[in-house]
């Protein structure tokens, strides 16, 4: 489970950031037990978390930043090498930055008996210039490994391994790892057990769903559910149905066991069934449900984390009220899976329609400032009520993360800019 996430440096996120899953004790939202315990007491983490914004407030560069560090945590050993510099994409708008390291963090717990680990590194152009691995059996930190580039060989080196938490063969592992690979990228590929673990779960997690752009991909991803001999009979069946409870008019689907074709079963006046070619006859609206449904489900039957870009471009606002309400429900997320989104949707935050899927404690801000940073920030730094309407308070501008524009100012720019041209 995904507890906290940080970056710097990364797109037009230039000072560090936090994104906090744990809740705080006013939380109002659904919980999840971590099975962790801070100073006695259990610690809990939202299954679902919010991110709001206006246009180009940074959003989408926040799940970025957690696809970028999986796509490294996946690659550097096999990749890396291949290239010219490090891949990373540091804030442009300030030249300094080129030369700064980017910074990526997550925190997370593991295993049966859930233990809490910190793994992070910052990237220059050409290295690793840091990395580091910490481990918290019974809430007691373990330093597995603390990698510094330019640390003196007097103080220890590039390599630190403190106590008996990491096992694995210390000094083959560095011997293998280039500077400008990740050591747990390195320690996966050679078969570590202990570090195969957590590279396992930014290979299970971390999956982004961005709008129009992969909607193919995810179209085949669900597909392959449908007729994969191994999953099919798993999934045929609920993906049907939440077809139909989208109120599409699906009653069934037809596979073409040679081309993979899909045909959707609508209902026809007379009571009878219809099948509609899902590439020509089919909606976009159909299209998008049906692509999401894919990643969604793998995700609750993984117990993973899925990144989902603008939810409410996908989506019908109740359609994506929905999906909010299915991570947060025990019953049907069973495995305690994570979503994070981002989107524009403020009927998300409090409508008498919608009754307010999310809590105070699963909503931030994402802000950028004139210098062109991004900042995020949780609501409830704004301190809002127990029964605030969180709506009229983002779309007032009371927590910030909307434009900077008035009633009216797009018209008259227009205007004004007619009148000149005519002048």
């Amino acid at each position: 489970m995904l507890l906290r996430f940080r970056v710097a440096n990364h797109r037009s996120i230039r000072d560090e950031c936090e994104l906090s899953l744990i809740t705080a004790e006013t939380a109002d939202g659904p919980a999840r037990d971590t099975g962790l315990r801070h100073e006695g007491r259990p610690v809990a983490a939202v299954p679902v978390l919010g991110v709001f914004g206006a246009n180009a407030s940074g959003k989408t560069n926040l799940l970025s930043a957690l696809r970028d560090m999986r796509a490294a945590v996946r690659t550097s050993f096999a990749d890396w090498a291949k290239e010219p510099e490090v891949p990373r994409q540091p804030f442009k708008l300030d030249p300094a930055a080129a030369d700064e390291t980017s910074l990526f963090e997550v925190e997370l717990t593991l295993g049966r008996t859930p233990v809490r680990y910190r793994y992070g590194f910052e990237l220059s152009r050409e290295r690793v210039e840091a990395e580091w691995l910490h481990a918290y059996p019974d809430g007691e930190r373990e330093i597995w490994f603390d990698r510094e580039a330019d640390r003196p060989d007097d103080e220890g080196g590039e390599f630190v391994f403190e106590g008996d938490g990491f096992r694995g063969q210390r000094d083959l592992l560095v011997g293998a790892t280039r500077p400008n690979a990740l050591f747990l990228s390195t320690g996966a590929t050679l078969n570590d057990q202990q570090l195969s673990a957590l590279h396992r779960w930014f290979l299970d997690n971390l999956w982004m769903v961005t709008p129009g752009a992969d909607i193919a991909a995810r179209t085949t991803w669900t597909q392959e559910l449908l007729t994969d001999p191994k999953t099919k009979a798993n999934y045929r069946e609920r993906i049907v149905e939440l077809l139909a409870l989208a109120d599409l008019g699906v009653t069934g689907i037809d596979l073409d066991p040679v081309s993979g074709a899909i045909r959707l079963q609508h209902r026809t006046p007379e009571g009878e069934d219809a099948a509609l070619d899902f590439l020509t006859e089919e909606s976009f609206g159909t299209h998008a449900w049906f692509a999401f449904l894919g990643p969604m489900l793998t995700v609750l039957d993984k117990g993973a984390t899925l990144l989902v870009d603008e939810l409410d471009s996908s989506l019908h606002p109740t359609l994506a009220a929905e999906v909010v309400r299915l991570f947060q429900d025990p019953r049907s997320n069973p495995r305690n899976a994570q979503l994070i989104f981002t989107t524009h949707d403020a009927t998300l935050l409090g409508s008498a329609v919608l009754d307010r899927p999310l809590g105070r404690d699963q909503v931030w801000i994402a802000a950028k400032s004139k210098s062109g940073e991004t900042e995020f920030y949780p609501v409830l730094a704004a301190h809002p009520a127990e029964d605030e309407d969180l709506e009229r308070g983002y779309l007032r501008g009371r927590y910030g993360g909307v434009p900077r524009v008035t009633a009216g100012e797009v018209a008259r720019a227009l205007s004004w800019q007619e009148a000149k041209a005519t002048a």
